[in-house]
């Protein structure tokens, strides 16, 4: 429930940023990227993570190499069924931390990695 409260308050976020949510939880197999945005010829693939707290760490600690890698694949397969010629592409994070008593927090990291070409 955590994570989907998370996404949803990303997706407003994002939204009020003047971005269109074109994809929720788009999954291909086992793996899936949260959320894809659009804003133009501009497409971002958005990991959203949500905490608790900051126990755990950093959101953008929870993305690892295999993670990112699998990010990848999802969104190599959205490109080639939705993607437009001129788009350009993105992985973006947003971390968002709900404290108990305390205002949510919400960072957006843009072009939070790049993938290395084969």
């Amino acid at each position: 429930r955590l994570g989907y409260d998370g996404e949803e308050e990303a997706s407003a976020f994002l939204v009020g940023k003047g971005w269109q949510i074109v994809a929720h939880r788009f999954r291909i197999g086992r793996n899936e990227i949260d959320l894809v945005i659009r804003r133009g010829s501009l497409v971002a693939f958005v990991e959203v993570k949500t905490r608790g707290g900051s126990g755990f760490g950093a959101g953008r600690e929870a993305i690892g190499w295999k993670k990112r890698q699998a990010i990848g694949r999802v969104a190599e397969v959205w490109r080639q069924r939705y993607g437009r010629p001129a788009d350009i592409y993105r992985f973006d994070v947003i971390e968002i931390v709900r404290q108990r008593g305390q205002a949510v927090r919400i960072e957006y990291i843009t072009d939070a990695w790049r993938l290395s070409p084969r």
